[in-house]
């Protein structure tokens, strides 16, 4: 059951961590970005997106970023992803899944061969990259050694923002906690959650990822006005840059939801400001704990 308006986010579901709003002032607000898996405009909702040009084109019109799901499935050439770059505009941004090689069927060992191809191929992307996202499968628990291995080849390879949506119940312990913070890997926020825990943003805390599924019936059912009301205030709160991504997809809830909560999250520093601010700004560092 969705919480009334004005309640909080029931436990189990996403539950973001607490901040202090803070009173309207002329410092830039962080990053907001707030959007879909997938950049489908079709259907019933492709009256929201008016205007001539490709999906792609148009979804850029109405928002500033976009998780692509696909790079799942298959490796793109990095002349494609120059071409998403290339047609949307300055400020926008591109988060990027992890391709299932690494993180289901080698379930994270012996994979840098193909972590190089996949930072080669999204580097097209340019100053669009935005955050690279680790999936992991349900089955998969946490194990110390092969995570902290696969990580250092990671961060020795890549310094950029990384998000990471575990599932199996023994990565939400302090341990597994920690060695993300180390990495300065950020958790992902998920609903519906697989434990208490899944529901609320966590380790490193320079970023927030929030990957709304659909609930119940995940990837069909839509979001009710109580819960985005709440979640939209929740937002407004955070101090962190953040990502809002919905994921469910198969009856067009994602656009509708995302749609909706663009118009009741205060807004956020223009894409364009953020875009020069960041070509300016030097290359990202890895963290240390990527020297071991």
């Amino acid at each position: 059951m969705r919480p009334a308006e004005g309640d909080t986010l029931p436990r189990g579901s996403l539950r973001p961590s607490p901040a202090p709003r803070t009173a309207p002032d002329a410092t830039p607000r962080p990053l907001r970005i707030i959007g879909c898996c997938g950049w489908s405009v079709s259907g019933s909702v492709q009256e929201a997106f008016p205007g001539s040009g490709s999906h792609l084109q148009r979804y850029a019109g109405r928002y500033a970023g976009v998780e692509i799901s696909s790079s799942f499935y298959r490796h793109h050439q990095r002349a494609t992803y120059a071409r998403w770059a290339a047609s949307v505009p300055g400020g926008f941004r591109f988060a990027v899944k992890f391709p299932r090689g690494v993180t289901h069927d080698a379930r994270l060992v012996g994979t840098m061969p193909e972590i190089e191809a996949f930072l080669d191929e999204t580097a097209g992307l340019g100053s669009a990259r935005g955050p690279l996202l680790i999936q992991l499968p349900p089955s998969l628990a946490f194990q110390g050694r092969t995570v902290a291995r696969f990580l250092t080849g990671l961060r020795r390879r890549y310094a950029g923002e990384l998000v990471c949506e575990p599932r199996h119940p023994t990565w939400f312990t302090a341990g597994a906690t920690q060695l993300l913070t180390e990495f300065q890997i950020a958790r992902v926020a998920a609903d519906p959650a697989r434990v208490p825990e899944a529901g609320v943003p966590g380790a490193w805390d320079g970023l927030r990822y929030y990957r709304l599924h659909g609930s119940p019936i995940i990837y069909r059912s839509s979001y009710d006005d109580s819960y985005l009301a709440a979640l939209a205030r929740s937002i407004d709160d955070d101090p962190a840059p953040l990502w809002c991504i919905f994921d469910n997809t198969m009856l067009q809830a994602a656009q509708r939801n995302a749609l909706q909560l663009l118009t009741l999250v205060r807004p956020a520093t223009p894409p364009e400001d953020r875009s020069t601010a960041r070509d300016q700004s030097p290359e990202p560092s890895a963290p240390p704990a990527a020297s071991r």
